[in-house]
């Protein structure tokens, strides 16, 4: 309910205002009623007040003057004035103070509560438009999000390519010179052997997320995006790259107590080559495997080191291996192992061959974990005393065992059944239905999983007969429907609780889905 006040010096008048106007039907409730401006404005400082009723002439301190110190402390404030006739000449400066509503004694009650009425309506659409107001400034850092992200992946052209380049401008972009970098931070896994342990760190990725951007404000770079839930992109300007990254590394030591690895791209000098540079730091940051957590890699030294290159194309040959293990291909197991270690074969460092083969199984035990079943159990050790494979001395030793464990494994599946297939499909759709309200994609379910995206997206093909976006656009237009049928929500809420940010386009996708929008949708219904 809104808040009244009520201050005239003539008792009568105050209480015949206090008993007969019908303050909770009206949808008001008077909080105070007072014989005196000082009194008043005591009240109007302590309590909350959205409408101020008040006679104009009080002694020492007029309805006039009172309304003015009331406007100092909340320029919100409706005042209504009640006078005689005797005192009409106030009603120029009444008006002048942008009074709502003016009316003489003896006051009227109809009169008073038609005022009333009108001022309770304006004060509802204000409401309303503060509302929408919030909920514009809400959306401003997920549309700067957004935005990056295109930009980033090239997607600053065609037909939104005006309206993206005026969001753009409006937070700074095209003011950019080069020369100008991406980067891609990411918050670093515990270590394989500790994974009972993770869970508490895997809860928390995104409030570590939210401190490491503002981290990243606080060092000078305010243009980041979140691309996954371990995942910020950057992008730098100028040449104090080593600065700005070694106050970043010393501020997420001391203040998270994090491990994060970083991919930086090449330098490029116009805002539009950013999409070359942003790919360069993802290859870069896919060379962690090797060089190791908690480092900044930077593309020049990637692209220089030649194994970098086939470490690039790792986990596509891993998910093909896990795809022939679940397939009991015995013969394309055995070429896809060897395939893994042809793609070290020209380096000399033999710790590089052993964390191949830890990190072959340490993949292997997230693809099995998404299939309910226990690596440990079918190995016949537990994970923590995989030293085992520093005991060989030969590569091929190495790659032999392994031939011979995944041939174990692929027979325990293929026992087992194909019924496997079909929990993780009710996993990543229940996955999906929890996080539809979120910009969810492909990618953030295959890591999620620990697959490959393109992998994925043909097994989800197969054993639901749609598409992953058709999928969740399906998911997300039956929950709208609901929400839509079974709540009062408005149509903007209902969008954002289906992971909508864009008004119009929930409504076009609503209408291909059922021939009709939301509105004539909630109105059949």
């Amino acid at each position: 309910m809104y808040k009244v006040l009520l201050a005239d010096d003539e008792m009568l008048d105050l209480e015949g205002m206090k008993q007969f106007i019908p303050w909770s039907e009206l949808g008001l409730e008077v909080v105070d009623a007072v014989n005196n401006g000082f009194a008043a404005c005591e009240v109007i400082k302590d309590r909350p007040v959205d409408i101020l009723v008040t006679d104009i002439n009080m002694p020492n301190m007029s309805g006039l003057e009172l309304a003015r110190k009331a406007i100092e402390k909340k320029p919100d404030i409706r005042i209504v004035f009640v006078s005689g006739y005797q005192d009409f000449h106030y009603v120029k400066q009444a008006l002048s103070m942008k009074a709502c509503s003016y009316v003489l004694k003896p006051v009227d009650d109809d009169e008073l509560i038609a005022s009333l009425q009108t001022i309770k309506q304006e004060l509802e659409l204000e409401g309303k438009r503060k509302e929408a107001e919030k909920h514009y400034q809400s959306m401003i850092p997920m549309a700067k999000n957004e935005l990056l992200i295109r930009l980033l992946e090239g997607e600053l052209q065609g037909d939104e390519s005006e309206a993206l380049a005026q969001l753009a401008a409006a937070n700074g972009l095209f003011a950019l010179q080069g020369p100008l970098r991406a980067a891609v931070i990411e918050i670093d896994e515990l270590d394989w052997k500790h994974q009972s342990s993770r869970s508490e760190e895997t809860g928390h990725s995104d409030h570590l997320l939210q401190k490491i951007h503002k981290l990243l404000q606080e060092c000078g770079m305010e243009h980041a995006c979140k691309l996954s839930k371990r995942r910020l992109a950057v992008i730098m300007q100028g040449d104090r790259v080593n600065e700005s990254f070694t106050a970043l590394y010393d501020a997420v030591n001391s203040k998270l107590a994090v491990s994060v690895t970083i991919g930086l791209g090449e330098p490029v000098q116009e805002i539009s080559m950013l999409p070359q540079s942003y790919k360069q730091a993802l290859e870069a940051l896919d060379g962690k495997m090797f060089i190791g957590r908690g480092h900044l890699i930077k593309y020049e030294e990637v692209r220089r080191t030649p194994e970098m290159k086939d470490a690039r194309t790792l986990d596509i040959r891993l998910d093909a291996l896990f795809k022939a293990m679940s397939n009991y291909e015995l013969v394309k197991i055995h070429d896809e192992i060897d395939n893994l270690f042809q793609s070290v074969s020209t380096l000399r460092s033999k710790f590089t061959i052993y964390n191949l083969a830890i990190y072959i199984v340490f993949k292997l035990e997230h693809y099995l974990s998404t299939l309910d079943e226990d690596l440990s159990k079918m190995l016949g050790f537990e994970l923590s005393s995989l030293d085992i494979v520093l005991k060989f001395e030969m590569m091929d030793d190495i790659r032999s065992w392994l031939v011979r464990k995944a041939f174990e494994i692929s027979e325990t599946l293929r026992q087992r059944g194909s019924s496997q297939c079909s929990r993780l499909i009710r996993d990543i759709l229940s996955t999906m239905q929890e996080q539809m309200h979120e910009n969810i994609t492909l990618k953030d379910i295959a890591h999620k999983f620990s697959f490959s995206p393109n992998y994925l997206g043909h097994l989800f093909k197969e054993e639901v007969g749609k598409t992953f976006s058709e999928m969740l656009v399906q998911l997300r237009m039956e929950k709208a429907s609901e929400l839509l049928r079974n709540s009062t929500l408005k149509i903007y809420e209902v969008a954002d609780q289906v992971g909508y940010r864009y008004i119009p386009y929930f409504s076009r996708q609503f209408k291909e889905t059922y021939r009709m929008t939301p509105m004539e949708f909630r109105k059949r219904e």
